[in-house]
């Protein structure tokens, strides 16, 4: 599927500019998706480049950057119509609790080449496939641990900054049970676990029977 994107080319001092500015705002409104999107490609853009030799050394993701499966209502909405047992239930219940779509992802706009524009988009919209498969809510501490599991699966700037930022924002209770228990597993399963990028996200991943 064709990423649509309106591509802004920008010079090393631009990126730089709209990195910082992006950062301070996400700081006063962390809610701002497109600052979190703009900063993301800014300072991903390494990252980025490294998923993407990775997923061309492995089949699956060679497939996947062939094919360009996409996480949005055209191409996973029947997962509301899935049996309950299935993983793309799962996910649906997860989405339809929260009133998401899988079309609310900001486009890509900073990413010099197709390619690396098809990578930050899977990379933003298998984040909620992510909540699904953790079991994790979108609270603070649930959005700071998966955070942790998407930096040490594709090494993004963004992806500690947020958990820096979030970290700010704990209590001092929450503070203590992110860095006790969830901190440390969610370094774990970064780590452990399969490359998510070389997973495909189309109807065979979907249906697959779920327990959790």
């Amino acid at each position: 599927m064709t990423i649509e994107r309106a591509r802004v080319p920008l010079s090393r001092w631009q990126q730089a500019a709209v990195a910082m500015g992006s950062a301070v705002g996400v700081l006063v409104n962390p809610r701002r998706a497109d600052l979190i999107a703009a900063l993301g490609e800014t300072t991903g853009k390494p990252a980025f480049e490294m998923v993407l030799e990775r997923m061309k050394k492995s089949p699956e993701g060679r497939a996947i950057l062939l094919e360009r499966p996409r996480v949005v209502s055209e191409q996973v909405g029947h997962a509301w119509d899935l049996p309950e047992n299935t993983f793309g239930a799962a996910y649906a219940k997860f989405m339809g609790s929260r009133n998401f779509s899988p079309d609310d992802r900001p486009p890509v706009r900073f990413m010099e080449t197709d390619e690396l524009a098809y990578v930050a988009t899977r990379s933003r919209e298998v984040h909620d496939l992510w909540h699904t498969l953790f079991s994790l809510p979108t609270n603070l501490i649930g959005e700071s641990a998966l955070k942790v599991i998407e930096f040490e699966q594709m090494y993004l700037p963004m992806c500690m900054l947020s958990v820096i930022g979030g970290t700010v924002r704990f209590n001092e209770k929450q503070r203590g049970m992110f860095l006790r228990h969830y901190l440390p597993w969610a370094v774990r399963a970064g780590r452990q676990c399969t490359d998510f990028m070389c997973v495909c996200t189309m109807s065979v991943t979907l249906v697959k029977t779920w327990s959790k």
